[in-house]
């Protein structure tokens, strides 16, 4: 079942920065000024995007000193992958009974 903190999460993933932002993260968990470091927005923009993120569920933070860390919700992103992977079967599955019904098609012509 679609949730609305789902479609909050594939909305999040619609911008560019944001998906950048979640691949950075998938190789560890990184502070603000390190994510910023590597893109080409500004640190507040960085912020911005991590606060969609972490509204969307994908993005969790702790506290370091003065520093927060963030890193990816796995719980979050492996419900956006089952969706995925329905979605996936779903369209494969369409996809093999159009190729099956268009093939039989021809064979029905024929005898008549």
């Amino acid at each position: 079942m679609v949730t609305y903190r789902d479609a909050d999460g594939w909305m999040a993933l619609g911008d560019p920065t944001r998906r950048a932002i979640v691949e950075f993260l998938a190789e560890r968990p990184r502070a603000v000024g390190e994510l910023a470091a590597e893109l080409p927005v500004s640190r507040p923009a960085v912020s911005q995007a991590l606060k969609v993120l972490k509204d969307a569920g994908l993005v969790n933070e702790r506290v370091a000193g003065t520093r927060r860390i963030y890193r990816l919700n796995p719980t979050a992103v492996a419900a956006l992958r089952d969706q995925l992977d329905t979605f996936w079967s779903r369209a494969l599955a369409s996809y093999g009974e159009a190729v099956e019904h268009a093939t039989a098609e021809p064979e029905s012509e024929e005898r008549s």
